[in-house]
Order: structure tokens, then sequence, then C-alpha cells
């Protein structure tokens, strides 16, 4: 029997709510479809442990987790720290350290989730949203000068690569080729970016090139959000930087209804280190410990997760029981209208795992 190791951060505020979740419908699935299991390690990373430490992770924090087949991650973030600390000293320093450069984020529309669009246009969406996880506006470049002087100077500078746009936009050429429409937009801000994002255009172009199957065109990243409300049945993959991507991802989940159900995965596409995979709705500190959490964002992480694993049906069967409860409608997050608990959607999800027809 095939054993995957799976390192479990849950992070801060409602992260080790849904990754608790999470690891029980993975252990779930697991049993439903035989043939492999899951040895969990939990992992106390995050703001409580800076508060007593000064470290939202060991030193050592990366050469623990090397060993491991994959991270399941919570989130990170906590109102009494700064949000540069507790992102940079632990998100971005497991996802930088292993090089996890392409960050999915795939959306659609769940069976029975309402979201804000008409229904004729909730329906139309179906995207995957590849996100430069590496570089850009997220680099890490730059300073302050001068501080608290009249003359104090703060400067953020986005750094693209050659190598650094053609992995993700090759990536994202991939991911596209495998979907049905074989379409993938290049997201930009050429127009006013002109050294950066120039450069992103030309790199694209050439990689994109490559795939003569494709239906490639660019489109300037303001005019996208409005393309994504607007007109959503005409995007399908799209491959944008580190903050453009940020952005509309998060208004890509918000559009099929809550951030809760958003899914992601940090991916290293050579895997050469373990990918790390997380649902993408943060802390929400004003429902921490409410039990009111929405899982569903983390069993679709988790089935991300699995795919990469390598246990392709039993991503398939996840993904069938998350639909087949939230089509029945009646065991939701008070997000999606709903006044179910985090346990309770969970239990769900399980009983339809071990369902004959999933």
């Amino acid at each position: 029997m095939r054993q995957h190791r799976i390192a479990a951060i849950g992070g801060d505020g409602i992260g080790p709510e849904v990754i608790a979740a999470g690891c029980r419908v993975l252990e779930a699935v697991a049993e439903a479809q035989g043939g492999f299991s899951f040895a969990f390690q939990t992992f106390d990373w995050g703001s409580a442990m800076y508060r007593s430490t000064g470290k939202m992770m060991p030193d050592d924090g990366l050469k623990q987790l090397e060993g491991f087949d994959a991270i399941f991650f919570g989130a990170v973030g906590a109102p009494d720290i700064p949000d540069h600390i507790t992102l940079w000293e632990l998100r971005l320093a497991i996802c930088q350290g292993f090089d996890q450069y392409a960050n999915v984020r795939p959306t659609r529309l769940l069976p029975g989730v309402r979201g804000p669009l008409r229904e004729d246009l909730g329906k139309q969406i179906d995207w995957v949203i590849v996100r430069e996880n590496s570089e850009g506006e997220y680099a890490g470049v730059g300073g302050r000068a001068h501080r608290g002087l009249p003359l104090e100077v703060a400067m953020d500078v986005a750094v693209f690569t050659r190598d650094g746009v053609a992995r993700i936009c090759r990536h994202a050429c991939e991911i596209a080729m495998s979907r049905p429409r074989k379409h993938l937009t290049v997201v930009t801000k050429s127009n006013a970016q002109r050294h950066g994002m120039v450069m992103w255009d030309e790199v694209c172009a050439e990689v994109t090139a490559q795939y003569p199957a494709l239906t490639v065109e660019k489109m300037l990243v303001d005019a996208m959000t409005a393309r994504m409300v607007m007109k959503p049945g005409t995007v399908d993959t799209i491959v944008a930087t580190n903050l453009h991507a940020d952005i509309l991802s998060d208004l890509a989940s918000a559009l099929a209804g809550s951030l809760g159900i958003g899914a992601t995965g940090n991916i290293d596409p050579q895997r050469r280190r373990p990918s790390m995979f997380e649902p993408i709705h943060g802390s929400a500190f004003d429902i921490t410990g409410k039990g009111i959490a929405n899982p569903l964002g983390s069993f679709w992480t988790a089935s991300m997760m699995l795919e990469h694993l390598g246990e392709a049906p039993a991503a398939q069967r996840l993904m069938r029981a998350v639909e087949a409860v939230t089509a029945r409608g009646d065991v939701l997050t008070p997000d999606l209208g709903g006044t179910a608990t985090t346990a309770q959607v969970t239990d769900a999800v399980i009983a339809a795992l071990k369902g004959a027809n999933i």
C-alpha cells in the first residue's frame, strides 16, 4: 500500500480548524478508495510560536519539511502581528525556499452554490488562474531609508527574470493544453509598466508560440477584471504575475460564491521539493473558534494534493463528494447561506465519500 507523508501546518485563525477537517476527509477518501494511506505530522508553526519565540517557524523549518510528499497549509496572519512578518516568515519562506514557483488556483461555481453574478453568468465560470509565485512584485527587493524624516523613501522593486517568466508561462500552457478549450489569456500591464511587463509580454509570446494548438490572447489586468464579471464564459486559463494573479484569484473566488471555497496549490513542477497546498480564505479572525469556518476550500485543496500525489481517481471522488453535498444545499456554512458547522459539513462530505454513487 502506498503511503503519503503529509506535513500539516494549520497556522493561524481558522487554519487549524479547516486543516484538521481536511485531514479527516483525506483519511476517509483513502479508506474509501483503497490502495494508499496517509501519515500526517502536525507542525504548530505560526503566530503563537512568534509570540513565544520571535519566529514564525524554526530556523531549520525547511529542512524539517524536505522529506514530506506534500505540505497541507491552513492560513497565516494575526491582528496583533504585522502582516509582512507573518507572511514573509512562514508562507513565503516556504514557497520561496522550496521554489514553489507555480501557484495554481481553479475556480468554478459548485452545484447548488449561488454567486453574486446572474445565474446564467455564474454557470459559465470554469477557470484556472496560474500565478507566478517566486518573483515579480513580491520578490522582496527594495527598502526604506531616512525613516521618520520628511524625506523618507520606501521602494518595492518588481523583479522579472527571463527564466522566471518563461517557466510560469510554460506551466500555464501545459495546464491550458490539458483542458478542453485549450485557451490561454496572458494578463499584463505593459501599457504602464514599460520594462518588466514588456519583457513579460515578450517572453510569454516566445513560449506560447511553441504551443500552436493553443488559442492565446493578451489582456490588460484592469480589463481582465471587467471581463471576468461581464463575460466569464470567454475565460479559461489565465497566467499572470504574482500581484495581478493574487488579486484576480480572490475576485474569482468571490464570483464563485465565497472565499471559503477557494483552493490553491503552490507547486514545484520539477518535484525537487514538496509542494504546498492551501485554501485561499486567510485567517478569518472574525469567526476563529466559532466552529463555522467553511472547510470546502480545504477539501478542494486536498483534491488538488491528491492529484499531485498521483491519486487522480481519489481526487475526482473527493470532488464528486463535495459537489454532492453542495448540490443538496442542506449542509452549508453561513458564508454560503446555511447554518451548518465545520464539523457537520465535514461529516456530510465523508458520508458522501462512502456512498455507492460517488
